[in-house]
């Protein structure tokens, strides 16, 4: 009888065992793959995982009002360069910020490496990442998950966030990043003026040389058609020509009145031959203003192209001069500059990581990822031939 009793004791158990190691079984892919790294996350973040620091900036771009000097509507066209609106160079300066520049001219004057590295970190945190060396690289990779910089498009303000393992380190991080900005600022400005002083004064030695020029083709002009002022001297021999005309006209009424009087006076023939000389005179007169290949007509037209010429090359040298000492003017002066709308501050609390969100998306993916893959293996089950 006692040894029934032990056997059934025995039998028992065995049953307990194979049904646990049955409910196991069935349960073991949804242990591996939900439970386990949901388990992980849940000691990582609650127990390990070290507070994260998060100090932020905010600035923005701004330019000082400036009154435009008047300029003529020559010197606007010529106009060509300038600074643009303060937003563009806000988006130099976030891109600046998450150059690899940024980072090593931040390391000149901080210590990145050991900020990056402290001893307050957690070794899944610190830099550097386990199974990762310590080369630019990576520290650059690390660097852009400890640094933000990005445009706020409903406050037009740039945001800088770094996050560090300590307060102090994040402030100074930010301020160190915000003072290369603002150093940044300061180099485009000195670039923009460079590039327009120096398009100003390429500007003034161009207008110079044509102004040269238009003075020597001028000048070589008058040499060639043996003519100071074309208006000048054509005006001169039409007032020798109106003169010879009238008095040959005086002459001709004379001539008719001593022909009435007396027909065989001895001065006509004189005064016939004084009418033809002048005839002659006033036609060669003619010839030098119109009508011929080298009269002072047919030289007027290219005299007054040349000298147009010389004259919008003289304007155009003016307005080059008076663009050039503006854009000296305008280099003396702050043009863009950063603005410091939100001091970098000095966190009193962790804001990172966010221990309980974290855990909750490490359930939740793995949640999603098991049914995703159960659903997956009962598909093809169902559809896999019953032999």
């Amino acid at each position: 009888m006692h040894h029934d009793n032990q056997l059934q004791r025995l039998a028992k158990e065995a049953g307990s065992a194979r049904s646990l190691l049955q409910y196991l079984g069935r349960w073991r892919w949804f242990a591996l793959f939900v439970a386990v790294p949901s388990l992980l996350a849940t000691v990582y973040f609650g127990l390990i995982a070290s507070d994260i620091y998060v100090s932020e900036s905010r600035f923005v771009i701004k330019s000082p009002d400036r009154k435009q000097a008047p300029m003529s509507s020559l010197a606007s066209l010529i106009q060509t360069t300038g600074l643009s609106a303060g937003h563009e160079q806000t988006s130099e300066v976030i891109d600046y910020l998450r150059s690899r520049d940024a980072l090593r001219d931040l390391g000149k004057d901080v210590d990145v490496r050991e900020a990056f590295a402290s001893s307050a970190a957690d070794r899944l945190s610190r830099y550097p990442k386990l199974f990762s060396d310590d080369t630019f690289e990576a520290l650059y990779s690390y660097y852009g998950s400890m640094v933000d910089a990005h445009l706020d498009h409903e406050t037009g303000m740039a945001v800088l966030t770094v996050n560090a393992f300590e307060p102090a380190q994040a402030q100074a991080l930010n301020e160190n990043l915000l003072r290369l900005s603002e150093a940044l600022v300061n180099r485009l400005n000195e670039r923009a003026n460079a590039r327009t002083l120096k398009d100003a004064e390429e500007r003034v030695v161009a207008a110079q040389e044509r102004v040269r020029k238009a003075r020597v083709e001028l000048g070589q002009y008058r040499n060639r058609s043996e003519l100071l002022d074309p208006q000048q001297q054509g005006m001169g021999v039409l007032e020798i020509s109106n003169s010879l005309i009238a008095q040959q006209a005086g002459l001709r009424a004379k001539l008719g009145e001593v022909m009435q009087a007396a027909p065989n006076h001895p001065s006509i023939p004189a005064m016939r031959q004084r009418i033809a000389a002048l005839s002659e005179q006033i036609a060669a007169q003619t010839g030098r203003a119109v009508g011929t290949p080298s009269g002072i007509a047919s030289k007027i037209s290219g005299y007054e192209s040349l000298l147009i010429e010389q004259e919008f090359a003289t304007q155009m040298l003016a307005t080059a001069n008076a663009t050039l000492e503006q854009a000296r003017a305008e280099a003396l002066k702050q043009q863009y500059y950063l603005e410091r709308v939100v001091q970098p501050d000095r966190p009193d609390e962790a804001r990172l990581p966010a221990r309980l969100k974290q855990i909750l998306a490490v359930i939740f993916v793995c949640l999603c990822l098991f049914l995703i893959g159960w659903m997956l293996i009962v598909g093809v089950l169902e559809h896999a031939p019953e032999d």
